[in-house]
C-alpha cells in the first residue's frame, strides 16, 4: 500500500550533513510518524509519499524544506533556570526550552551565572540534509491518532 495521508509509517533512517553522521535509528526501534500531518521535515515527508514497505532510498533535503534558513539575528537572553538538559552550560551546548508552542531546541552562545544568551535557530537550520530511508511498516492511522495529529505506539508518541 503506497504511503498516503493518514497512514502511520515506521522507518529506519540515517541522517547526514555532507559526510558527517548526525543521527541513525540503526540498532533501535524504527521511527514512526503520521503521514500528512507535518510530523517530519517537509522535504522528507514529500519524498515518502507513494513509497511502500521494503523500499529503501536516499534523499537530500534542502535546508528550506528541512529546518529552514539560518537567521543570525535570532538570539535572545534568558534566565538559566529555563534551560533544560544540563546543570552547567557552555557555549555550543544544546538546551531544551519550554515555549508557548511546545519544547524547542536552542544553542548556548554565552552562559553566565543567572542568564544565558541563546541561538534560537534550530541546530540543523541552514543545512542540506541527506536521509537514507528504509520503510519498515505502514498501516492506517486510528481515529485517535488522526485527532491528535501524530502516531502512537512504538516509535511514535506516548500519552
Amino acid at each position: 500500500m503506497p504511503i498516503a495521508d493518514n497512514q502511520v509509517v515506521q522507518f529506519h533512517y540515517t541522517l547526514r550533513h555532507g559526510e558527517d553522521l548526525i543521527e541513525t535509528s540503526a540498532g533501535n526501534d524504527p521511527a514512526a510518524y503520521l503521514h500528512g500531518h507535518s510530523n517530519i521535515v517537509p522535504g522528507l515527508e514529500k519524498a515518502m509519499e507513494g513509497k511502500e514497505v521494503g523500499d529503501e532510498f536516499e534523499v537530500t533535503v534542502p535546508c528550506a524544506e528541512a529546518y529552514g534558513e539560518r537567521h543570525e539575528d535570532r538570539t535572545q537572553q534568558m534566565p538559566i533556570k529555563h534551560l533544560q538538559g544540563a546543570k552547567r552550560w557552555k557555549p555550543g551546548m544544546v538546551a531544551m526550552v519550554q515555549t508557548d508552542k511546545g519544547m524547542r531546541q536552542v544553542t548556548i552562545i554565552k552562559a553566565g551565572l543567572k542568564h544565558a544568551t541563546v541561538d534560537l535557530n534550530h541546530p540543523l537550520s541552514g543545512k542540506d540534509l541527506t536521509f537514507n530511508i528504509e520503510i519498515v511498516e505502514t498501516r492506517d492511522a486510528t481515529n485517535d491518532e488522526i485527532a491528535h495529529g501524530h502516531a502512537h505506539g512504538i516509535g511514535g508518541h506516548h500519552h
